[in-house]
């Protein structure tokens, strides 16, 4: 196979949940480039800088409703010949910091029911339809530095994203001899929607002293190089590509070495 094939993405149709702004669009935008046909989804209204693509298609929808996840894979395939070869699990909410003691039950089951339930039940749905389809398949999860570690997020937020690892690592074998393959991201901090979103005001004084790592990182330099919304969205593209085709069960850091520390 030519190398340049390798890293086409040309006949394949993915999901891409958070497409709206930040790592979803940005992903959304790159796939488009690369051949595939993408299946936007948002609580947000869609890109209007993509919205006349023939190969772009979007579903404004809350995915904590009851039913969300199966309505997006049906309706994708409804969309693109009844297939579906990738999902994109990189719609997420931050926490406010807070430790377990101070935790507000209600922040607790949004932040699960978007960052970890959401993106199971889609997995669930997607996982289905490749092994419908015989074909095989690719699943993206963005997890974070916060699923690596214990020291950088809120109880909430870091559970969520553990939990996201631990839904790689079984789907990822569980499905290997299906030819369905599951990956994570954690990527390290920088500025997208997600994180300018944090109402500051709410964060209390035990977790305004967490983040102090964080801006002594950004401080000494090692944040200088912090991945942006493309450089996500290329390895996502690699991921979901044939040339990363032996990749399963992965679970790789974009940090610029921050977890390395």
């Amino acid at each position: 196979m030519a190398s340049a094939k390798l890293f086409s993405l040309e006949g394949k149709v993915a999901i891409i949940t958070g497409a709206a702004s930040g790592m979803g669009l940005a992903t959304a935008k790159l796939f488009l480039d690369l051949g595939a046909s993408v299946y936007g989804v948002d609580i947000s209204k869609g890109p209007t800088e993509l919205a006349s693509s023939p190969a772009f298609d979007f579903l404004q929808i809350d995915l904590r409703q009851k039913g969300a996840p199966e309505r997006v894979v049906r309706e994708c395939q409804q969309a693109f010949g009844g297939r579906v070869d990738a999902l994109l699990n990189i719609a997420g909410v931050m926490d406010t910091s807070n430790s377990v003691d101070t935790l507000d039950e209600d922040q607790w089951n949004k932040i699960i029911a978007v960052n970890l339930t959401a993106p199971t039940m889609l997995s669930k749905h997607v996982v289905n339809a490749c092994l419908a389809q015989g074909t095989g398949g690719t699943i993206v999860n963005i997890s974070s530095k916060a699923g690596i570690s214990g020291s950088v997020a809120g109880v909430a937020y870091t559970a969520s994203k553990h939990g996201i690892i631990g839904l790689t690592k079984n789907v990822a074998f569980r499905f290997r001899y299906q030819k369905i393959r599951c990956n994570a991201i954690c990527p390290g901090g920088f500025t997208t929607n997600i994180t300018q979103s944090i109402d500051r005001t709410q964060i209390d004084q035990e977790a305004t002293k967490l983040i102090e790592p964080v801006i002594k990182l950004h401080q000494e330099g090692y944040m200088d190089n912090a991945a942006s919304p493309v450089h996500i969205a290329s390895l996502c593209a690699y991921l979901v590509s044939d040339a990363g085709s032996e990749v399963n069960g992965a679970i790789i850091p974009v940090d610029n070495a921050w977890s390395c520390i």
